[in-house]
């Protein structure tokens, strides 16, 4: 058993404030070696003895080692570790000449031999040659009381912490055989069943009768005796033979059931009787409940004392998550209500819980399929024998996975043949390999003598010979030494309460089931027990329960090994540093999940980088071009300072390509938020500035030339400034709009999950992709809004610039190229939006559509503007302004063309006018014919004169004004 004493270095207590930190630190140059000077230096530390410490009040560790001097006044303490104690001075004190305090004594620590050979029951103790505690060379003499007589040696003597020889006993003068009155127990054993550890423990119990009546000293005037029945683990048999033993002759003076099933009907039962039930086998926690068994005790402890353990164990090897499956019955119901609270407190979750009757393949399956690794498994022995069948179908065992039973099945539980399963030994071997046991200590581990005067050993190597078959075919022979210490837990009960340590008591003959005198009094002395038994040390607490150590072993090769102790009264945990593992450590409580995340493709991610470099210099070489070029009539014609903002745009799109292609692989979380807005910002105003200005083009074309006849005089005019403020009303409403959304609800990193992957490799791991987005809490709703402004814009260009495709105007000699331009801007980013969209979560051909579609629009966009004016400037050579054409030439071509046509429009218009009114003059002069011709008709017809020389008679001007009118049209139309 390990020391629960903390080790050396863990004796030194907090930290001095830091305003005396100072005084500790040796100064410079100060060694061990040199003579301490009590004004400056103080005291020199001294080393602590063998086997000890020393507790410096206030300082570290570290500390500690750092300096060599303490200062005047500082006090120091002696502790010892182990079985020792502090011989000499215990506290030092720094005096201020540089010594310490009684520095002609040494401290040592010094081995003491056990304390309780320092107390005899019924009789007296006599120490001589040292004092308390006992010390090397103490000795003690042992003398009994009267009526007793001394079983044992009288005297012995402390060597190095043992005692020469084992301590005696005070054994009363016992009554001749023939004349004690016999005191009955009612005993049920399980022989059978869930449980049939009635086979050793039946044994043991005769074993514990036989002992105590033979003792002189216990009971001189009464002698034990049993009546048994085999309950079979029922309850209902049990109440079969609890009847018989309540109702049939002689009086029982105590119950002693097996199983926690039948103990719960008995104890339930027995207070109608005033009988003190005693139990060596149960282990229910509901069992501990005093209101509802009052007078119920137990020297097997509850089953919560596994718990305390296993929550130990789950923390040493740093498991958060378990899970559990067990048997529907009230004990394991209850100690896994009890578990779930410990795991709770610890911080510990029990992921999955399972329960079964009688068939437990179903509840494996789900175990198996919810991924549990860490498994406590709650079951009687025949029905883990199913479930591990059920384990190895399942595959539920292995480097993977780990079991927790309960450790009072018989060693070979997994080998012996059972018929309700259907695997093999081997099968069932390979299933149980690696799984942990907590089992309660109930055999003494230390080889010391019990009340009994037996060893642990000598008590196994007894019973082994008095059984029928071999230890591990027996069912409860782990539970043996229980059932042997009950019987003398009742013994010393029923001592007391008789009056045979030598106290006035009853007479046990006088017990039946309506003296509650006498049950009270046996109560009280059974719950005041406390004894060394063939178990450990036998003492019940409040409840009832024992309380005992939590024995840890591991199925290694087939057979059980020891691998540590757990004191949960003292939170401390023995480590035998013996347990193996298939996988060559502890498996983990789940299947560790990797995340990864997925990254952009490097190699693609370069590419479009240089792609979009290379459009940032065409977009500078553009622009340079533009602004050099801005005197040239044939440029200035063009708007010059929309395609500008049209090449800045098409720059700052092009430069969004960069943080579109920045993830965790190049960047922190913390400058995650950072590149999204960078994101949102580059290719907002690059698409306002570079579409905003091809738009306001196309739809000032589209204005001017489609106004009415009479508002054509508006061609004649272009006022720069309105486009202008057209461009900057849509960039203004993007920096709203994004300036709002930055504000009410900025982007953040946001991580997208995937499905597990399993890896390649054999490896108990899973691989959790994750993705990183730029998003906000309402992203929706906001995409929303841009998607629909712009798309509606997009549509709008694409309609602009179809309707003035056949439009020719010299105020903007360029405008076929922006509807070219704004054609292919609107087609990619009506096809890429909703692409990328669909295509979020796969990064490279998220990252490529959205990417190329920039990167493709902004290269069409300046070639389609840019390059057709260069190569016209280069090959006509029309690189002078229109004041420099006309110093050299008078007047320039596109001048004189201009006005050319500017005359030949006026010269149309005034002929245009001539026509007019001639058409007017004719429509008259009709007019007058007509009604001449009208008037000639209603005139009689004149007779022409006879002979030559006679004109005939009529009106003589009309000819002559015909001819004259005729002429006058003729000239007219001439």
């Amino acid at each position: 058993m390990r020391s629960s004493r903390p080790p050396l270095t863990q004796m030194l207590l907090l930290p001095l404030p830091l305003l005396l930190a100072p005084l500790f630190l040796s100064p410079p140059g100060a060694g061990g070696a040199q003579t301490p000077n009590a004004t400056s230096e103080g005291c020199q530390i001294i080393h602590p003895p063998w086997e000890g410490g020393i507790r410096y009040r206030g300082l570290t560790r570290d500390q500690v080692k750092a300096i060599n001097f303490l200062p005047v006044d500082y006090e120091i303490e002696y502790v010892c570790r182990g079985e020792r104690e502090v011989v000499g001075p215990k506290v030092r004190k720094c005096l201020a000449n540089g010594s310490w305090t009684d520095m002609d004594t040494p401290s040592r620590c010094v081995r003491i031999c056990s304390k309780s050979y320092l107390m005899l029951e019924n009789g007296k103790v006599f120490l001589t040659g040292g004092d308390l505690p006992a010390l090397d060379g103490a000795r003690v003499d042992f003398r009994c009381d009267p009526d007793f007589h001394l079983v044992g040696g009288s005297r012995s003597v402390c060597s190095q912490g043992q005692w020469s020889s084992p301590k005696p006993h005070c054994q009363v003068n016992r009554t001749p055989h023939s004349e004690r009155r016999a005191v009955y127990i009612g005993a049920l054993f399980p022989m059978s069943g869930g449980w049939p550890g009635g086979q050793a423990c039946q044994p043991a119990v005769e074993m514990a009768l036989e002992d105590v009546n033979s003792r002189r000293d216990i009971l001189p005037d009464y002698e034990l005796k049993l009546i048994h029945h085999d309950s079979k683990c029922d309850p209902g048999q049990a109440t079969k033979y609890l009847y018989e033993l309540l109702y049939n002759d002689p009086i029982k003076i105590i119950l002693m059931p097996g199983c926690s099933s039948v103990s719960t009907l008995v104890a339930e039962a027995a207070r109608m009787w005033n009988l003190i039930v005693l139990s060596y086998g149960s282990s229910s926690p509901a069992l501990s409940n005093r209101q509802r068994f009052p007078t119920f005790f137990r020297t097997h402890p509850s089953a919560t004392l596994h718990n305390p353990t296993r929550v130990k164990l789950f923390e040493k090897w740093g498991w958060k998550k378990i899970a559990t499956i067990q048997q529907t019955t009230e004990v394991f119901t209850s100690t896994l209500d009890d578990l779930e609270e410990r795991v709770k407190e610890a911080g510990i979750e029990i992921t999955f819980r399972q329960s079964f009757f009688s068939d437990p393949a179903v509840p494996v399956k789900n175990l198996k399929r919810q991924d549990a690794r860490i498994i406590v498994g709650l079951f009687y022995e025949t029905e883990a024998r199913k479930v591990f069948c059920e384990v190895y179908k399942e595959r539920l065992f292995g480097k993977k996975y780990v079991w927790f039973l309960i450790g009072w099945y018989a060693d070979n539980w997994f080998k012996i043949y059972d018929p309700s399963i259907n695997c093999t030994v081997d099968e069932m071997t390979e299933a149980v390999e690696g799984h942990i046991t907590t089992e309660i200590v109930m055999l003494n581990p230390a080889n010391t003598r019990s009340i009994s005067n037996m060893t642990s050993q000598e008590f196994v190597e007894k019973l082994t010979k008095r059984l029928k078959r071999h230890p591990e075919e027996t069912g409860g022979f782990q539970e043996a030494p229980l059932a042997y210490d009950a019987i003398w837990a009742l013994a010393l009960a029923l001592n007391k309460t008789s009056g045979g340590d030598g106290r006035s008591g009853v007479r046990l003959e006088d017990f039946n089931y309506n003296n509650q005198t006498i049950t009270d009094q046996i109560y009280r002395a059974m719950n005041s027990s406390s004894f060394e038994g063939v178990s450990g040390h036998v003492v019940f607490d409040a409840s009832g329960s024992r309380m005992a150590w939590t024995l840890i072993e591991q199925l290694q090769g087939g057979s059980y090994k020891k691998i540590g102790y757990y004191d949960s009264t003292k939170d401390d945990l023995s480590w035998s540093k013996t347990d193996k593992w298939i996988g060559g450590s502890p498996p983990a409580d789940q299947t560790l999940v990797i995340k990864t995340f997925r990254f952009l493709s490097q190699k693609l991610f370069i590419s479009v980088s240089v792609l979009s470099s290379l459009g940032i210099v065409l977009a500078v070489v553009c622009l340079s071009f533009n602004i050099y070029n801005s005197h040239v009539r044939y440029i200035q014609n063009s708007q010059p300072n929309l395609n500008n903002l049209t090449a800045v745009g098409c720059s700052l799109a092009l430069a969004a390509v960069f943080p579109l292609g920045l993830d965790g692989y190049h960047i922190g979380r913390n400058q995650f938020p950072f590149i999204c807005q960078a994101r949102l910002w580059l290719l907002g105003l690059g698409f306002s500035l570079g579409y905003g200005s091809m738009f306001t083009k196309i739809w000032w074309v589209h204005t001017v030339f489609t106004k009415k006849e009479e508002k054509k005089e508006w061609r004649k005019t272009l006022e720069p400034w309105k486009l202008y403020t057209t461009v900057g009303l849509l960039v203004g409403m993007d920096v709203l709009t994004l300036t709002i959304w930055q504000i009410v609800d900025p982007l953040h990193r946001t991580i997208e999950t995937f499905a597990k992957e399993e890896p390649k490799e054999d490896i108990d791991v899973s691989i959790l992709p994750q993705l990183e987005h730029c998003s906000s809490k309402k992203m929706n709703t906001w995409l929303g809004i841009f998607y629909g402004y712009k798309g509606l814009l997009l549509l709008l260009g694409i309609f602009l610039a179809y309707e003035t495709k056949s439009v020719s105007t010299e105020k903007i000699n360029d405008h076929r190229a922006v509807g070219m331009a704004i054609y292919n801007v609107a087609v990619l980013c009506l096809i890429t939006a909703p692409v990328t969209m669909i295509l979020s979560s796969q990064q490279d051909a998220a990252f490529a559509f959205a990417s190329l579609a920039i990167v493709f629009s902004s290269y069409i966009t300046l070639v389609v503007l840019f390059v057709p004016k260069m190569r016209r400037l280069i090959t006509r050579g029309e690189w002078q302004s229109e004041a420099q054409d006309t110093m050299k030439t008078g007047s320039s071509t596109n001048n004189h063309e201009e006005e050319k046509s500017r005359l030949l429009e006026k010269e149309n218009r005034e002929l245009e006018k001539i026509i007019a009114e001639k058409e007017e003059r004719v429509s008259e002069l009709r007019h007058q014919l007509q009604s001449r011709q009208q008037l000639r008709s209603r005139r009689p017809p004149l007779t022409p004169p006879e002979g030559p020389g006679v004109l005939p008679r009529g009106p003589p001007e009309l000819p002559d004004r015909l001819s004259c009118d005729g002429s006058r049209v003729h000239l007219l139309y001439k």
